[in-house]
């Protein structure tokens, strides 16, 4: 069969309690159930006035942030940006990022490149409490 097809919501599994954040932290990895060999994809929906436990940088992968729904703030290295729906943001390699959601929480997708194949993990590093309040 030539491609996959699967439900975000309905058809993933929300690992979100794993990263220790706030009640309601989706997380939602698409990149194993859809079989993705050159990229990867995760949802993530962050609640309202909340922020993602971590930063994280990556050493090979580029990632794009696509907001679909709310809005909030991204730090990249030292630099803080506004979020609208619809933004899309690229981050190279080697930018630390994190962010968080405004009032009416904020929802988006993550697409890499490349593929981190069977040990996604080796290339991240992150830190819980990396962006400490200004």
């Amino acid at each position: 069969m030539p491609f996959r097809r699967r439900n975000i919501k309905a058809d993933l599994d929300d690992i979100g309690s794993n990263f220790d954040g706030a009640p309601g932290l989706e997380f939602r990895a698409a990149t194993k159930p859809l079989e993705l060999e050159k990229s990867a994809l995760s949802y993530q929906s962050v609640p309202p006035n909340s922020r993602f436990p971590y930063g994280h940088t990556h050493e090979t992968q580029e990632e794009i942030y696509i907001v679909v729904r709310g809005s909030g703030r991204m730090k990249l290295d030292d630099e803080i940006i506004d979020l609208e729906e619809w933004d899309a943001v690229r981050v190279p390699p080697g930018t630390w990022r994190g962010y968080d959601a405004g009032p009416n929480g904020l929802e988006l997708f993550v697409i890499g490149a490349p593929n981190l194949g069977d040990d996604p993990r080796g290339d991240v590093d992150g830190l819980r409490g990396w962006w400490a309040e200004e």
